[in-house]
């Protein structure tokens, strides 16, 4: 079905299927029909067109992104398909290449892709370690703007917990990311004075009213506890704006009641968490010449059960951080589920991909209630099953009731960059 050739008239989308999680009811999928009136969900009948089954879902919200570091891999392959060639692989590359030019096309790039699929809105990371700070800000800020009604744009800080000086440089990004309305991010890892540069960083986000956001344990290393040390000072410093955490990929090596307890400290500070499938699987738990033995993936199960506000995002995309990907929430809705069995569970994880995030980030809810915006992805699938079997490559996307053109930018595009060294 082609909606961009159906008149502006109230519509009835009949015979869809729906995740009843997404209609505050809790059957895993239910049949029924869906009322767009101009931009918005209606609760008034229109013309009918029959859907034959189709799954629809409102648009996708991917909470974590590198949109800075999209995209380089042709001209910056990881070595070895190890964090540390990650990590060196992109430094490289950033002192040497990432004008305000060359991030602002990459990044460009990267959200027509995400619209094309069907996201609504982005939390991206942004490597803020001088001077690059300098460039990469105004670029997102130029961006966002640029993107706004399409894409919501939202910008967290990253920086090396090492190199986090509350009273140093990293006061004038906190007063930058401030400015633009952002989020103050930092990586953690067992540095020997963690606890003391963890409770600046807090005694930081406070002075500038600024939310946070923590990479924390992205290792298979079991003695990794930064999320432990995290959550404990939110509740001794009573800090009071939201906290995400992800990846916390070391929980899944630990001893299963020390794993558990760190996770119940986790729910009693509140923290957001958001996984990252796709990219922890490339990276963890890879040495040359030995089959991998774990997935990298933190405990979703049990951390849902403990009522925490659990998502899935992205990550990173086409860059030596994971060499894959399109900012894809569906790829990234089909991984999950195969890498975390999200299947024969709860039958409202789809949350996970939408609702969750956006709670966390603060963007406006997706929805399919009566006055929503109708913002939705409809699938040539009637099930799970067909859903999850195909890319889904001919989705329709609709944003404000009008179908997009979901045309994929060519990679050649950016043939010129990759010829930077």
């Amino acid at each position: 079905m082609d909606f961009r050739r159906l008149p502006r008239i109230a519509t009835t989308l009949a015979n869809v299927t729906v995740p009843g999680c997404f209609l505050g009811r809790t059957e895993d999928l239910v049949v029924t029909d869906l009322h767009i009136d101009g931009d918005r969900i209606s609760a008034v009948e229109g013309t009918q067109i029959d859907m034959g089954g189709a799954m629809v879902m409102p648009a996708f919200v991917d909470m974590h992104t590198h949109l800075d570091k999209g995209h380089i891999w042709p001209r910056a392959a990881n070595p070895d398909g190890s964090f540390a060639g990650a990590l060196g692989t992109v430094r490289a590359d950033s002192s040497a290449n990432w004008t305000a030019k060359d991030v602002e096309r990459r990044m460009d790039f990267s959200l027509r892709c995400a619209y094309a699929h069907g996201t609504r809105a982005i939390r991206t990371h942004i490597d803020s370690l001088a001077p690059q700070d300098e460039i990469s800000w105004p670029v997102f800020q130029e961006l966002r703007d640029a993107w706004a009604g399409r894409i919501e744009l939202q910008g967290s800080s990253l920086i090396g917990v090492d190199k986090m000086d509350p009273d140093g440089g990293y006061r004038d990004t906190a007063r930058r990311v401030a400015a633009s309305g952002g989020v103050l991010g930092v990586v953690t890892y067992l540095i020997e004075d963690l606890k003391h540069r963890v409770e600046g960083f807090f005694r930081l986000a406070m002075e500038f009213g600024l939310e946070v956001d923590f990479h924390a344990d992205e290792t298979m290393d079991p003695t990794s506890e930064t999320l432990r040390c995290i959550a404990e000072t939110v509740l001794e410093m009573g800090f009071e704006r939201p906290v995400t955490v992800g990846h916390l990929c070391s929980l899944s090596t630990q001893d299963e009641a020390r794993a558990l307890d760190t996770i119940d400290i986790v729910a009693k500070a509140g923290l957001n968490v958001v996984s990252l499938p796709m990219c922890n699987l490339y990276l963890q738990d890879r040495q040359r010449g030995r089959t991998p033995r774990g997935r990298g993936i933190t405990l979703v199960h049990e951390m849902k059960a403990r009522g925490i506000n659990l998502s899935f995002a992205s990550d990173n995309t086409r860059d030596p951080f994971y060499a894959y990907g399109d900012l894809d929430m569906l790829e990234v809705m089909r991984e999950a589920t195969r890498i975390g069995h999200l299947d024969h569970s709860d039958a409202d994880w789809p949350l996970a991909f939408s609702t969750n995030p956006a709670r966390a980030c603060g963007f406006d809810a997706p929805s399919l209630a009566p006055g929503a915006s109708a913002d939705l992805v409809i699938f040539n699938a009637r099930n799970w099953q067909e859903l999850y079997a195909r890319p889904q490559s001919d989705r329709i996307v609709l944003r404000e009731g009008e179908q997009i053109d979901r045309t994929l930018p060519q990679y050649s595009e950016l043939d010129d960059l990759m010829r930077t060294t």
